[in-house]
């Protein structure tokens, strides 16, 4: 099928189906641009119902999920937009990029691009936006839009005034950068609370920043995602004479990166959660931890999950967040991958692995401690030939031998 190349102002139909959203810079990184891409769900009034119509990596599914944010890594994002599941009312859905903490300037890329796929994966438009000598750090990408019963998309590439805040403000969302106030005093007739506003804030743990530390909660940490994503398109193929080629006939995707992790209970029991050997575990039964699939094609964008249930955060002593290279991908810096973990009302944090250039398979990310009930997160980013050789690093005591899935 022929694919639609359009430039700003320019429109054409798209199917009325599950789409994807895909958005790429160009260059992929630029020094001190970290780039956020959001989506806002709007009515006919131009503004969202309510702080769902949002999305965006601190709620990268919210609502019912017909439009949710799956796949985010250096110089690329992606969404899934499920247009027969859209509440009624959805008339525009307006994607956005914006610099974080205006740091930059889109004029430091040469162009951003938009891919609009359909329900089987096939590009039906293109959008190419030029951004050479913005001067703005907020940009309206494009927008999916109803017109007479049809849906259409339009390529926009309007600069904004202002970073994320005033371009969410914008569109209608209520945002504070703060932590909410307080409650008050109860009455014997409460009113009802007001609703917290959203908040833009995140943490990217790097070596100037590498730990923050979350305090105790009674309550527990409710349900702690951890994903994995990465950049499948920026890896060449393994050979087909190689071990892996043997292994997979060659194949002709890119790279293979898998997420697991180390645990270690207060009672001392030691063990691991991964894709190989079939080690899935179960989120509300012991061990308390579960790998949502595993990933080997590259279809799933929304990468790879671990979800630890943090209502049991009493019965860890820690846990060693890894990726690993089970196919392709020459090193890491070509990756593009981010691990991001999602804790209850708390800003989602970011580790990315992007410094490493050796060809070592094995990545120690991120270790969560429990420290004296807090939840502490500290940023590791070493690399390993493999996982006895991270163990003996971490002092683990788990005996390894050759896998497969």
């Amino acid at each position: 099928m022929s694919v639609t190349q359009l430039v700003a102002g320019a429109n054409c139909p798209v199917p009325p189906e599950k789409l994807q959203v895909e958005v790429t810079l160009s260059p992929a990184q630029v020094s001190g641009a970290e780039v956020d891409i959001s989506a806002f769900v709007l009515a006919s009034t131009g503004k969202v119902r309510g702080d769902d119509d949002m999305v965006f990596y601190g709620q990268p599914r919210p609502g019912n999920g017909s439009v949710a944010f799956v796949a985010n890594a250096v110089g690329r994002a992606e969404f899934n937009v499920d247009i027969p599941k859209l509440l009624a009312g959805t008339e525009k859905i307006a994607f956005t990029a914006t610099i974080h903490e205006n740091r930059k300037t889109f004029g430091a890329f040469t162009s951003l691009q938009v891919t609009v796929k359909n329900a089987a994966g096939q590009a039906v438009l293109v959008a190419t936006l030029p951004a050479t000598g913005m001067v703005e750090s907020a940009l309206i990408l494009g927008e999916l839009y109803l017109r007479q019963g049809q849906w259409k998309f339009r390529a926009v590439g309007q600069g904004f005034a202002g970073g994320l805040k005033p371009l969410a403000e914008h569109f209608g969302v209520d945002i504070s950068d703060a932590p909410a106030p307080a409650a008050a005093p109860p009455t014997p007739a409460p009113a009802a609370p007001a609703k917290k506003p959203i908040s833009l804030s995140k943490v990217t743990l790097d070596k100037a920043k590498p730990r923050v530390s979350l305090e105790k909660k009674t309550e527990g940490f409710g349900e702690i995602r951890i994903n994995l994503n990465w950049n499948r398109d920026n890896q060449p193929a393994p050979k087909s004479g190689g071990l892996l080629g043997g292994l997979f006939g060659g194949g002709n995707k890119g790279v293979d990166l898998d997420v697991g992790c180390l645990y270690e209970q207060r009672d001392g029991t030691i063990s691991a959660i991964q894709s190989l050997g079939n080690r899935f575990g179960s989120f509300r039964s012991d061990p308390f931890i579960e790998l949502k699939g595993d990933d080997r094609t590259g279809a799933i964008s929304e990468g790879e999950w671990l979800h630890i249930n943090g209502q049991q955060w009493q019965t860890f002593k820690r846990i060693l967040v890894y990726a690993f290279i089970y196919e392709g991908a020459p090193n890491w810096a070509k990756t593009d991958g981010i691990v991001t973990i999602y804790v209850p009302n708390e800003p989602p944090l970011e580790i990315r692995l992007t410094e490493g250039g050796n060809s070592l398979g094995m990545c120690a990310v991120v270790l969560l401690e429990n420290v004296n009930g807090a939840l502490q997160v500290n940023r590791e980013v070493r690399y390993f030939k493999g996982h006895q050789e991270m163990d003996q690093a971490y002092r683990w005591g788990l005996n390894w031998r050759a896998g497969s899935k």
